[in-house]
Formats: C-alpha cells, structure tokens, sequence
C-alpha cells in the first residue's frame, strides 16, 4: 500500500471525525485535476480546476464519503477534429474502511468482493475515487455537436463551413469512355 501524501489536494483528513460513528463533516474545495484524467480522446487536462462538494459521515466500518466533482472535459470531435469542452459533473460514494476494519474484511474472505479502500491512517485518498467516476462518464466518441457531418473524404475540409461542398466524381464503370472522349480530343487538337 503507498502511502497518501497529507499535502495532496485529493487527500482528505479525517481525523476531525474520530471513530465517532454520525459524525459529519462537509469539505468544499477546488483542487487541480491530476494527469491522465481521462482517455487519449478526451480527458480533464492537469492542472485544470475540479470543483469537489463533499460530504465526510464517520460509520462503524471507516468514513463514507459522498458528493460531487465538477470540472470541463477538453478534447477532439471524432468526425471533425475540432476542440470539444465537455462539462463534467459526477456524483462520488465511497467507503474508506479503518485498518482494522479492512483487516477484518480481508480475514473473512473479502477478497472476492470489490476492492476496499483503507484509510492510511487518517487520510483518505480520493485520487483513485474521482478517477473511477469521471472516466467512465466521459464520452466515447466526443462529437462538438450531434449533427456534426465531418471532414470531406476526398479533400479533408470541413464540411460544416462548406455544406454545399462535393466533388464531380464520374461513375468508374463510365471511366475507361472518358479516356477514349480525353485522347480524341487530343487528338482533333492535333489535327487543328
């Protein structure tokens, strides 16, 4: 287990709290996004501002926390390449259990259930929780508006500033008369 970093602005301190189940705490905080939050398409760039609204209950088993982080998403519209802005807007609920509580966990056969997040002491590390909710809720395939119709397939210019664009395109089977049309001209050209 690595230890949380006290001084890191998604590390919680609960010591506040006590092992005093019903005790409650509200922590609101803006806190800089931490690298790859989010896949290669889109993600919550580093550094940027998260907004966290939370809620700290002291329970028999640890510290549940619950609330919400908002933050604006930055990345590439899959059919035109421009940038998109996503909002954000995720609802977090997570059980960090006391050491002994874990420990207890582990000894009755836990280790089948979902992972169980442990208090390092006093502090509750919210990284990996705020990671668990905001990449799933990003977009697969970003798009800067629904109706987006992409880049042209022939030229790549975008077809949203130009929507009347289109290129002459002559059927292929029709191609090898449009060579026989192009060398008789050529040919009267010569002949003039």
């Amino acid at each position: 287990m690595t230890h949380a970093d006290p001084r890191g602005p998604l590390v919680l301190d609960t010591r506040e709290l006590g092992r005093r189940p019903g005790n409650m705490l509200e922590v609101h905080r803006e806190v800089e996004a931490p690298e790859l939050l989010g896949t290669d398409v889109i993600s919550v760039p580093e550094g940027q501002p998260i907004e966290l609204d939370l809620r700290l209950e002291a329970v028999v088993e640890g510290v549940l926390v619950t609330g919400s982080a908002r933050a604006t998403a930055t990345g590439a519209c899959v059919r035109c390449l421009e940038e998109v802005h996503v909002p954000v807007d995720v609802h977090l609920q997570e059980l960090f259990a006391y050491a002994d509580r874990a420990a207890h966990h582990q000894e009755v056969g836990g280790e089948d259930d979902e992972e169980l997040r442990e208090l390092d002491g006093d502090l509750a590390d919210l990284e990996p929780v705020l990671r668990d909710a905001v990449v799933p809720s990003l977009p697969f395939q970003p798009v800067c508006r629904d109706d987006c119709p992409g880049l042209c397939s022939e030229c790549g210019a975008r077809l949203a500033d130009d929507p009347d664009h289109h290129h002459d395109q002559v059927d292929p089977r029709w191609g090898a008369l449009a060579a026989l049309r192009d060398q008789a001209a050529t040919d009267d050209q010569k002949r003039n």
